[in-house]
């Protein structure tokens, strides 16, 4: 929703809006933009009556300001609709999509093709470094734009990226998540297979084949099917991946010929299969050897994935968006295979609405164990759960330490900082996950670092 207000500034359009809740780095943004944002939701932010009325689907009936859009018969509209006919229509359409990796593909895919001249828009949902910004409007003719699963407003519950007309969609992996649309994987992968099925015959998918999921749907497409992943019978492989402290160097192969080598700043496996991703994609669109591999080179990531957010006392705190237990264990093993002689820490707020309820209750703990400290914060809004349902930190705590991971919970970012800096060491990694603000914990365990006298 930032984004879209930040499109239609750009655009031309007088915008303001309500919410709940903002925080970096999209307050930062929307402040730079000088968009005019309450806090809270009143029928007053709708006075004078704007012509467009446009609803997150993070809200419902019986908020004051949707109440009075209906009442008044304001026009309403999705963040989704508005994308498909303000800005989609009449571009071609890259869709990116999948579980995990959204953010940075789409980001490394518009960075790729920014970088070869093509002067592509964009949509994300995150802050692209090289862009400083999570959008652009191009003159190119293509639109690049994160493909969200999720149901698109109250009013509509279709997920929302069947509205983006895709013309090519990247479809990265698939697993269950959004608990509260989506009550087991089958329902997920029904979303998934209405995107393929809904891409043109003259256009393509680009489908990550290490997932089972993946290759299950891909086989019911009407378009050519373009493969990506570690395997070795995809289109686009990798072999020889190696890590380093700034960058991870792969080679790629090409219909299982050498290719080139690759450099990216980013580090993980999982980020070797989004760099093969945006890779498989650019290349498609007509992008050049040379510019590709200097493009991606020249990649710089995006805010919130695996971001230092400072550095004290020879002390690293990260900012990570990771709240699935895939991204979590993939994110934690990045950062020890980084830093293979320093000791890591995973501090992890159950924020969305799968991680705080306890449908992976054991998936978090074999994603936890991954690091060598582990800290867990009460989940966000327990008291809006039922017990029954809710995730039970302090039993992953029990199983953590049973399999000798020293763990422990506090229920504030205030107590973590607290209890935790005093036993940091010079050397150790902090890695903070969580997919909301977390109580600004960042720069409260940096502040409260730069505090200690003994370091």
């Amino acid at each position: 929703m930032a984004s879209l207000a930040g499109m239609l500034k750009v655009s031309g359009y007088t915008v303001r809006g309500s919410d709940q809740n903002v925080y970096p780095p999209m307050s930062d943004f929307l402040q730079s933009l000088e968009i005019s944002v309450y806090s809270g939701y009143s029928e007053t932010h709708l006075d004078p009556k704007p012509d467009l009325v446009i609803v997150g689907n993070a809200i419902s009936r019986g908020n004051p300001e949707v109440e009075y859009t209906l009442n008044a018969k304001l026009r309403y509209i999705s963040l989704a609709e508005v994308l498909k006919e303000f800005f989609i229509r009449g571009k071609k359409s890259i869709v990116v999509a999948g579980t995990h990796g959204k953010t940075t593909v789409t980001s490394l895919l518009a960075w790729l093709l920014e970088y070869a001249g093509l002067e592509p828009s964009f949509l994300v949902g995150g802050i692209a470094e090289n862009f400083g910004s999570s959008f652009k409007l191009g003159k190119g003719e293509i639109f690049v734009i994160e493909g969200d699963e999720y149901d698109t407003a109250y009013f509509d519950k279709g997920p929302k990226f069947l509205h983006y007309l895709p013309d090519w969609v990247i479809f990265n992996n698939c697993e269950f998540d959004h608990a509260d649309i989506y009550t087991d994987l089958e329902a997920v992968k029904t979303s998934f297979r209405r995107l393929i099925n809904i891409i043109p015959s003259g256009g393509r998918l680009i489908a990550g084949l290490d997932d089972p999921v993946v290759r299950e749907l891909s086989d019911s497409s009407f378009c050519p099917v373009e493969s990506f992943g570690l395997e070795s019978e995809s289109v686009w492989a990798a072999a020889s991946v190696r890590q380093f402290q700034q960058l991870t160097r792969f080679e790629v192969r090409y219909r299982g010929q050498p290719w080139g080598e690759v450099e990216v700043p980013l580090f993980g496996l999982f980020n070797v299969k989004n760099t093969l991703a945006a890779l498989a994609c650019a290349h498609g669109l007509g992008v050049e050897k040379e510019k590709l591999i200097e493009g991606i080179r020249r990649f710089r990531n995006v805010k919130r994935r695996l971001e230092v957010r400072g550095q004290s006392r020879g002390i690293t705190v990260f900012d990570d968006f990771a709240h699935h237990p895939t991204a979590i264990r993939e994110t934690l093993r990045a950062v020890k295979a980084r830093y293979p002689e320093s000791r890591v820490w995973a501090i992890f707020e159950p924020r969305s609405a799968t991680s705080r309820r306890n449908i992976f209750q054991k998936e978090f703990v074999e994603a936890l164990q991954e690091a060598d400290r582990v800290v867990l914060c009460a989940p966000f809004a327990a008291e809006k759960l039922d017990p029954a349902i809710r995730l039970d930190v302090g039993r992953i705590v029990e199983d953590l330490m049973g399999r000798g991971v020293a763990a422990a919970t506090w229920n504030s970012a205030d107590e973590i900082v607290r209890n935790v800096v005093p036993q940091l060491t010079a050397g150790d990694k902090v890695v903070i996950m969580s997919n909301g603000g977390f109580g600004g914990i960042h720069l409260k365990m940096i502040q409260a670092l730069e505090a200690r006298l003994d370091l």
